[in-house]
């Protein structure tokens, strides 16, 4: 898995057969150095000025893509090197996420993410299964996120009955809420680390805001927020989706650094707040994945602002940065066996959908 927030290729393997998780073997973790970085970047700028009109652009694709492989390749490599049984059936790769419209009564959604699937199957040498999104998408749903049927798995070996949800904090912040009955309900929360991190880069101080400090340095304008939260897209139920730039670190233009470094992350932590308020029970607890909750900042806002329990992944005995890679060698299985990927209460497709290809 490489997420929007750019910072590494995530691998991790499981024992599943699509339904129920039995293991979780090695995960890896793959940075990606200044160079690759600046690659995928270029990609996806070059993917927002194109916004499907005209010609793809090939180039800045393409040396994605070569980046995309390598690395991939990379911690792959990481994987097997810690693993000393069978050959895995089958690989599940997200691919890099450039560009996503979601769906609206006017628009058709769109979504891309880069992958040479051929080069990278045979890098990896078994079957390989891709393209998750575009089913979805193309029969009117919103593509994202994908990662709840793996959450459910994952609640479901917690043996509880109670309602819950699972948090993942990437670049944008997704939820998964279960129901004490079971049905499950997710969408996008609002951004989590992507205006964070853009903040921090834009005033030449790192890359990401290291454990909260720049942010706990700052004083969080709380009108501000209010202004934010009245942005017509918090009036949507869910399902729904976002693309990483339709809030970014413009929002926090002209504070000091510390002070808009300390809003953008409590603004973060309101959206998921407003998002839980509106299901029909309160979960019993919040189950935070994803970098962001090694954020103690972004955390503590979540703490003070959420009406429930919250806890880290590792709490629960899960592994909080692979949770993602997991849920797709989780999603490739399902696709081998033509099982559904998404549903209407995750995307708001029309029906339960099959989704991905294999190339083999």
């Amino acid at each position: 898995m490489s997420g929007t927030s750019i910072d590494a290729v995530d691998g991790a393997l499981i024992l599943t057969d699509g339904e129920r998780v039995y293991d979780i073997g090695p995960v890896a973790e793959r940075k990606y150095d200044e160079a690759e970085r600046a690659a995928l970047k270029a990609a996806v700028d070059a993917a927002r000025k194109w916004s499907w009109t005209g010609p793809q652009p090939q180039a800045p694709f393409r040396a994605a893509e070569n980046v995309l492989t390598r690395t991939h390749a990379d911690a792959w490599q990481q994987l097997m090197a810690d693993w000393r049984g069978d050959t895995p059936a089958i690989a599940g790769v997200h691919g890099q996420t450039v560009l996503h419209r979601p769906p609206a009564s006017d628009v058709t959604g769109r979504t891309l993410q880069l992958i040479d699937s051929a080069s990278l199957r045979d890098a990896l040498g078994v079957p390989l299964a891709y393209d998750f999104r575009s089913a979805d998408v193309a029969a009117g749903g919103q593509g994202a996120p994908l990662a709840p049927a793996f959450h459910a798995a994952l609640l479901r070996n917690l043996g509880d009955s109670q309602s819950n949800a699972v948090l993942n904090l990437g670049g944008v912040a997704n939820i998964t809420y279960r129901s004490a009955n079971g049905d499950l309900l997710a969408f996008d929360t609002g951004p989590a680390n992507g205006p964070i991190d853009e903040w921090i880069e834009l005033h030449g101080a790192g890359t990401q805001d290291t454990d909260g400090k720049i942010a706990a340095a700052g004083r969080v304008d709380q009108m501000s927020i209010d202004l934010w939260m009245d942005k017509p897209w918090f009036d949507l139920t869910g399902p729904k989706s976002l693309d990483r730039f339709d809030f970014d670190a413009n929002l926090a233009r002209g504070m000091m650094l510390e002070d808009g470094a300390a809003t953008l992350t409590a603004f973060s932590a309101e959206a998921v707040a407003h998002a839980i308020r509106q299901f029909d029970d309160t979960p019993d607890q919040l189950i935070v994945c994803g970098g962001g909750r090694r954020n103690p900042q972004l955390m503590a806002e979540l703490k003070s602002r959420v009406p429930c329990t919250v806890r880290s992944a590792e709490a629960v005995g899960w592994l909080g940065d692979s949770i993602e890679a997991q849920a797709f060698a989780y999603l490739a299985v399902r696709t081998m066996r033509g099982l559904p990927i998404s549903w209407p209460g995750t995307t708001n497709a029309q029906v339960a959908m099959t989704g991905g290809r294999i190339a083999d």
